[in-house]
C-alpha cells in the first residue's frame, strides 16, 4: 500500500508513522480478507468508523480480525485522515463511503448497525448521542466525556434508546486481566487484603505535531468543526477544550482498574501536577495522584504518576496486600505475583488447578546474589517473595477481545464489559484529579456523584 505521509512533519514523527503503518502492513492481507468474508450476512455487523486518526486506525486494525464485522463509512473532518481510513479499508474488501460530517453520516447511511467513535474526547457525547438516537450501537473510546455532563447525557440517551453502548476501557475483556480480577483476586484470594494499589503511565518526550501547508484545513472549515487552527486539531490532547489532558487520555485505563480490582468507586483524591515542560499547552504534562477506597475489607489507596518527559518502565499496575502482590499490564514483561512468604499459606494447590505459574528463584542461581540476600533479610523486616506468573496470555492485539465483546452483545446477546453505567463511574473518579489538582487540596467523592 503507497501511504502518502505529510511534508512538515518531525523525523521521529515520520518514524512513528512509519512504524504505525508497517504494523499494519505486517498483517496478513489474505488472512484479514478470510476474516471479513466468513461471517455470513445473517452475522456480519455494518459498522462506520467516526474519527481516523491514531486511536481510529488502532481499532480498525482490531476489528480486520473479526470476522462479522464489515465497514460501511468512514467519518473524519480531516480530509487526509479521511483518505487513509478509506484507502486502507478497501485493500481488505470494505467499501466505504467518505464524510466530514457525522449528522450527515448518520442521515444518509441507512443500513448501519453500529459506530465505532474514535473522535476527540469533547465529540463523544454529541457524536454518540446521536448515533444512539438514530438507532445505532456504539463503542466509544475512553474517557467517555471530557465532562461529567456530557458522560451523563451518554448514560440517558443509552437509557432511552436501549441501544448498546460500550466504552473503550479494553482491559475488561483482556483474558489475563479477567483471569487476574475473577481468579486470583476473587476467587483465590491469594493477594489476601489488598490495602494498596499503585500505576504509572510514562511515555517519552514527543514533539506536537504538524503537517504541511498543503494538508491544512481552511480557516472556515475549521471553525465550523470548532478549531482555531490546525495546531489545535493535531494536537487536541493538550487543549481543556478538547480533552481532559495526560490524567485522562492514558491515566484513564488504570485508574478504571483501580476501581475493578477493589470493588470500590474512590470515596477522596488528591493530587498535584503542573504544566512544567511544555510550556505552550493548556493541560498538565505530568500529574500524581492518590485515592482513598472503602472497600468491604477496610480502607485502600491507590498511588500513581503519568509523566510525558520519560518513557521509564513504561505503563503498568501494582495491587499489594497482606499476602501477596501482583504486577500486571499489557506490556508482557509486566506479569508477575509475589507470595509472601511470612503470611501467606502455600500456593501449591493453585498453581496446580492453573491459577498461578511457579517460577524459580533466580537469586538463588547466583552464590553471590543469595548472599547479598540473605544480608538484606537479615537487615529488612521481609524475607524476599516467591515469584509466580499469570499463566495467561494475550496472542491478539490489547483491543480486540473488547471490541469482540462489543460484537458478541450485538449478534448474541452477551453482557458487555464495560457499558455506559461503568463507564460513567470511571469518568467521575478519573475528572476529578485535575479539580484536585487545581484545589490542592483532599476532595471527596458523595456517593450520588457516581449515580445517574
Amino acid at each position: 500500500m503507497n501511504i502518502e505521509v505529510p511534508n512538515g512533519m518531525t523525523r521521529r514523527q515520520f518514524i512513528t508513522a512509519g512504524a504505525a503503518a508497517s504494523a499494519w502492513l505486517a498483517m496478513s492481507k489474505t488472512g484479514l480478507a478470510q476474516a471479513a468474508a466468513a461471517a455470513p450476512p445473517s452475522d456480519q455487523v455494518n459498522v462506520a468508523l467516526v474519527g481516523c486518526g491514531d486511536q481510529g486506525r488502532v481499532l480498525v486494525n482490531a476489528c480486520l480480525k473479526i470476522p462479522c464485522v464489515k465497514f460501511r463509512a468512514v467519518c473524519d473532518i480531516w480530509p487526509y485522515a479521511q483518505r487513509y481510513g478509506s484507502r486502507y479499508l478497501g485493500k481488505y474488501g470494505h467499501e466505504t463511503n467518505v464524510y466530514a460530517d457525522y449528522r450527515e453520516m448518520l442521515e444518509k447511511e441507512k443500513g448501519l448497525d453500529a459506530i465505532i467513535c474514535a473522535s476527540p474526547d469533547w465529540m463523544h457525547s454529541p457524536i454518540t448521542c446521536a448515533a444512539l438516537e438514530a438507532g445505532k450501537h456504539v463503542y466509544c473510546e475512553k474517557l467517555m466525556s471530557n465532562t461529567v455532563e456530557g458522560a451523563k447525557q451518554m448514560v440517558l440517551t443509552q437509557r432511552k434508546t436501549g441501544k448498546l453502548l460500550q466504552i473503550g476501557h479494553q482491559r475488561r475483556s483482556n483474558p489475563r486481566y479477567l483471569h487476574a480480577k475473577n481468579k486470583i483476586i476473587d476467587e483465590a484470594h491469594l493477594l489476601g487484603r489488598i490495602t494498596h494499589a499503585s500505576g504509572q503511565w510514562h511515555n517519552v518526550k514527543k514533539d506536537d505535531r504538524t503537517c504541511a501547508a498543503k494538508y491544512e484545513l481552511d480557516e472556515a472549515t475549521l471553525k465550523k468543526f470548532g478549531y482555531d487552527d490546525m495546531h489545535q486539531l493535531l494536537n487536541w490532547r493538550w487543549f481543556k477544550k478538547y480533552g481532559g489532558g495526560p490524567i485522562c487520555d492514558l491515566g484513564a485505563h488504570q485508574i478504571d482498574m483501580f476501581t475493578w480490582f477493589l470493588n470500590a468507586n474512590p470515596k477522596a483524591v488528591i493530587a498535584s501536577g503542573g504544566i512544567d515542560y511544555y510550556k505552550t499547552h493548556e493541560w498538565y504534562d505530568n500529574v500524581i495522584t492518590v485515592f482513598e477506597y472503602d472497600t468491604k475489607d477496610g480502607v485502600a489507596r491507590s498511588m500513581y504518576d503519568v509523566l510525558t518527559t520519560t518513557g521509564s518502565l513504561g505503563f503498568l499496575e501494582k495491587y499489594m496486600g497482606i499476602e501477596g502482590s501482583m504486577v500486571i499490564s499489557e506490556m508482557p514483561r509486566w506479569n508477575q505475583v509475589f507470595r509472601e512468604k511470612a503470611t501467606a499459606p502455600e500456593w501449591t494447590v493453585w498453581g496446580e488447578k492453573g491459577l498461578v505459574k511457579r517460577v524459580e528463584d533466580t537469586a538463588a542461581a547466583n552464590a553471590e546474589e543469595k548472599k547479598a540476600a540473605e544480608v538484606d533479610v537479615r537487615l529488612a523486616a521481609s524475607p524476599p517473595p516467591e515469584t509466580w506468573e499469570i499463566p495467561v496470555l494475550l496472542d491478539k492485539p490489547p483491543h480486540q477481545p473488547h471490541l469482540e465483546n462489543f460484537f458478541e452483545a450485538i449478534r448474541k446477546g452477551a453482557p458487555l464489559n464495560c457499558p455506559a453505567e461503568v463507564g460513567y463511574r470511571s469518568a467521575v473518579a478519573v475528572l476529578k484529579v485535575n479539580e484536585a489538582v487545581v484545589a490542592q487540596k483532599r476532595l471527596e467523592f458523595k456517593p450520588e456523584e457516581y449515580r445517574i
